[in-house]
């Protein structure tokens, strides 16, 4: 058996990954392992009828998002759903399934622990599920938090 060093936990911040995200800190308090808290920021394409007069975003715009965001991440955990024995923020920019795959790539995660909607029937079918794309591209075990 493997040993589990890294736990991810990537977040929207909406209630369900929060609560995966509860999940993923105490087992990383249980497992001594350091926990990685992910945000994924869309990259945003402005759009206008000729691409050539498209405005673009000034800097400041991306660098805002990303302390906002930074700030969200490290005010998440509440201590009483445990301590791990680290926690590493970072935030990238591209698509949420993209992005996770390649932060648990290059840090080399042990496990991602993820939340999934439990979206059935035509309503799975029309939205696809984010978690089912994350477990067949991980180079590592993922584990789904159903939502309640």
């Amino acid at each position: 058996m493997t040993t589990i060093r890294s736990i991810l936990a990537p977040t929207d911040f909406s209630p369900h990954s929060t609560q995966a995200v509860r999940y993923a800190c105490g087992l990383a308090a249980q497992l001594g392992a350091t926990l990685h808290l992910l945000n994924v920021l869309p990259d945003i394409v402005p759009a206008g009828p000729d691409l050539m007069l498209a405005p673009t975003l000034p800097p400041e715009f991306y660098q805002q998002s990303e302390n906002q965001s930074r700030q969200q991440l490290r005010k998440l955990l509440d201590p009483s759903w445990g301590i791990p024995k680290g926690v590493e923020v970072d935030i990238r920019w591209g698509g949420g399934v993209e992005g996770i795959v390649d932060y648990a790539t290059d840090r080399k995660i042990d496990l991602i622990v993820v939340a999934t909607h439990g979206r059935t029937g035509l309503q799975h079918m029309l939205m696809g599920s984010i978690a089912e794309r994350i477990v067949r591209e991980s180079p590592c075990p993922v584990l789904t938090v159903r939502a309640e």
